[in-house]
C-alpha cells in the first residue's frame, strides 16, 4: 500500500513541476524542445541532485525513466495552442496555476527525499535527512530559473525554501511517533498551505535594499 501511495505521489509531483517548467518556458517564449527541456529538468532535477548526494547512483530517473517520460509528456501538453492562448488571456489565472503545481511539486518532492533517505539507511543522519528533504524540493525548480536566465524563485519570491526546510523538518520528527504515511502527508500539506498563505499575503524573508 505504501509504496502505491508513493509512487502517486511521486506522479502527482513530477506532473506538477513539470507543469511549472513548462509554464516558465512558454513565458520566455521557447520552442517545444525548451519548453520540454524545462519540464524535465524542474520535475527529476532535484531528484538527480538528491540522488548523487546520497551517492545512489545512477540517479533513479536513468533507472526508472517513468518519471522523466511523463515530463516529457507533460511538456508536450503544456505547449498545445489552446494552452498557450489561454496562458496569453488569463495571466493570474495562469498564475495562480503556476502558484498551485510549484507548490504541490515543492511538497511532495520534499517528503520524497526524505523518504528515500531513509530507505537508503540514513534515518539517524537528521542533518542529512532535512539537508536532501530541501534539495529533492528545490534543486529542480534552481535548475529551471538557471537555464531560463532568471533569478532562482528560491532567492527572491515569497517563502519557498524555508517552506521546504520547514516542512522537511516537520516530517524528520514525526517520522518516528506517526509512520511514514503520515509524517509525509502532514509535513506536504504544511508546505504547500505555508506557499499559499506566504503569496496571499506576501511573506518574504528580509531582503538587500
Amino acid at each position: 500500500m505504501i509504496e502505491t501511495l508513493t509512487f502517486v505521489f511521486e506522479l502527482i509531483g513530477t506532473v506538477a513541476f513539470a507543469i511549472s517548467g513548462a509554464i516558465t518556458g512558454l513565458k520566455k517564449k521557447m520552442d517545444i524542445f525548451g519548453v520540454v527541456i524545462l519540464a524535465v529538468v524542474t520535475a527529476v532535477g532535484g531528484g538527480a541532485i538528491r540522488d548523487i548526494v546520497l551517492g545512489n547512483t545512477p540517479p533513479m530517473t536513468f533507472r526508472n525513466p517513468v518519471y522523466a517520460l511523463v515530463a516529457i509528456a507533460t511538456g508536450i501538453l503544456t505547449f498545445i495552442p489552446a494552452v498557450r492562448r489561454l496562458a496569453g488571456k488569463n495571466p493570474k489565472v495562469f498564475d495562480m496555476f503556476l502558484l498551485v503545481t510549484d507548490s504541490v511539486g515543492l511538497g511532495i518532492f520534499t517528503v520524497m527525499g526524505i523518504r528515500t533517505a531513509i530507505n537508503l539507511n540514513h534515518g539517524e543522519n537528521l542533518f542529512l535527512l532535512v539537508f536532501v528533504g530541501v534539495v529533492t524540493g528545490v534543486g529542480g525548480g534552481l535548475l529551471r530559473d538557471m537555464m531560463a536566465g532568471n533569478t532562482p524563485y528560491i532567492f527572491v519570491k515569497h517563502i519557498y525554501a524555508s517552506a521546504s526546510l520547514a516542512g522537511a523538518v516537520l516530517c524528520v520528527l514525526l517520522w518516528k511517533p506517526l509512520g511514514a504515511t503520515a509524517a509525509m502527508s502532514i509535513s506536504a500539506a504544511v508546505i504547500i498551505v505555508i506557499r499559499f498563505l506566504a503569496a496571499r499575503f506576501k511573506w518574504s524573508l528580509p531582503k538587500a535594499e
